[in-house]
């Protein structure tokens, strides 16, 4: 096993990564911006080197001076988290050159997944179905205005290199096709630095179901059931659920199966998601795999048991994986609220500033993953996502009790936090009754 890790990110997933490091006997060095010198993951490691000034370019994504810090203090791995370089193939070679092991899959993995159009012939290969469109990347407006005539409108002009919901375009017509061409691409290059674009038709009222797999270096892989994530806000992400409501056990065999295959095919090392839509006849389609481990991971740690970050840290040293997929359980229903510094009242505005109380709840089945506590400054340099609160309960309706009993028991002042409109979205009756879908925020809570 390692002698020391090195935690090349910030927030509440370094402070994770550091605890489950501590569990493990293993010493951790943090990275820090100048804008984060006080904050808990600092003081949570071991070791802390500052890796420059506050803008995440020059901090963060510094590959640089991160080896240079993990190098100089001893560290024998890196972790990435999630998010910044975890899913950068650059970074996994440059780690490995130098004699650290990333803590996450190969290189050439990464740069295979993070291709959405490679993903999905590799998905092809592997007998997965994906969503009908491009299997090549698409070279301009007309060429796509011709393959939307081909599938019909509305499609979904996406960078190959995206994720994140970033560098995606709705397209209704071919008016709209040459703006939005543009448009995706300039967003594409900006955010990616891959101007790159393929196209996808729009399924309609579609749920996002992720399943998480975990794999080792012996050829073994299994899957840790499914979580419903189409609770989106422009894109992102801002509550999970599993198991997915209305997923029965042949359903979830099958999806756990065709991620196994997928991920099988692509030699996948590590903990991972791989991503599908699921409409309205039950028929699912390959989105997108995400290779790294995912933000909404403590849903499913807390619904099987098994400690994700554990087995990938044990699995990135060579240790088969300490479960099989006949021993994995399924117990109950767990969801997660990603609590935000935006003001949900203000069209969610960032909310940055100093943290004058911070009480989290407390309570049976009640977790909450954070990086900062009382005095913590929220930077507005980075994400604005400051903790997550996680209930586990018998039964969803259990479940969901406990969220909403935690979330007014929650107090943070100083700023705002869209802690209000998670209390909305509980109380929403089709949410409730687990009518849930990628339209659901804009249709319902708009």
């Amino acid at each position: 096993m390692f002698q020391k890790i090195l935690v090349a990110n910030r927030g509440e997933i370094a402070c994770r990564v550091m605890t489950a490091c501590r569990e493990m006997k293993i010493p951790t060095v943090a990275i820090y911006s100048e804008a984060d010198r006080d904050a808990l993951h600092v003081h949570l490691a071991d070791e802390a080197v500052c890796v420059g000034p506050p803008p995440n370019r020059a901090s963060y994504l510094n590959i640089p001076n991160i080896i240079s810090a993990a190098v100089v203090t001893g560290a024998d791995a890196v972790h990435p988290g999630y998010g910044n370089l975890s899913e950068n193939p650059r970074f996994a070679e440059i780690t490995d050159s130098c004699k650290l092991t990333f803590i996450g899959p190969p290189a050439g993995v990464i740069e295979m997944l993070g291709d959405k159009v490679r993903a999905r012939q590799v998905a092809q290969e592997a007998g997965v179905r994906t969503i009908p469109g491009s299997m090549e990347e698409v070279g301009s407006a007309a060429e796509a205005r011709q393959l939307a005539k081909e599938y019909g409108y509305p499609i979904l002009l996406k960078a190959v290199a995206g994720g994140g919901g970033r560098g995606i375009r709705d397209v209704h017509n071919d008016e709209q096709m040459d703006q939005a061409f543009e448009t995706a691409q300039a967003e594409a290059l900006s955010g990616f630095g891959d101007g790159r674009l393929y196209i996808d038709k729009f399924i309609p009222s579609a749920r996002h179901i992720e399943v998480q797999i975990l794999a080792d270096k012996h050829g073994h892989v299994i899957h840790l059931g499914e979580r419903d994530c189409s609770l989106q806000l422009r894109r992102q992400k801002i509550l999970e659920e599993a198991p997915a409501p209305g997923v029965g056990k042949h359903l979830r065999k099958r999806l756990g199966e065709a991620a196994v295959r997928l991920a099988q095919a692509a030699g996948y090392v590590g903990a991972g998601t791989i991503e599908f839509l699921l409409d309205q006849k039950a028929k699912f389609y390959f989105l997108e795999a995400n290779a790294r481990v995912q933000v909404e991971h403590p849903v499913t740690e807390m619904l099987t048991g098994v400690d994700i970050v554990h087995e990938q840290i044990r699995v990135a040293g060579g240790e088969p994986l300490d479960y099989e997929q006949g021993g994995i359980w399924f117990n109950g229903h767990a969801i997660e609220c990603r609590i935000l510094a935006v003001d949900s009242s203000n069209d969610f505005a960032p909310s940055p500033g100093r943290i004058a109380e911070w009480v989290p709840p407390i309570g049976p089945g009640v977790r909450v993953d954070t990086g900062v506590t009382t005095g913590s400054v929220v930077p507005e340099y980075y994400d604005p996502m400051i903790a997550k609160v996680i209930c586990w309960g018998k039964n969803r309706q259990v479940a969901i009790a406990r969220m909403e009993a935690a979330l007014h028991s929650m107090r943070v002042t100083g700023i705002r936090t869209i802690i209000p409109f998670h209390l909305r979205i509980l109380g929403n009756r089709f949410f409730r009754d687990g009518q849930v879908d990628t339209t659901f925020l804009p249709r319902r809570m708009g």
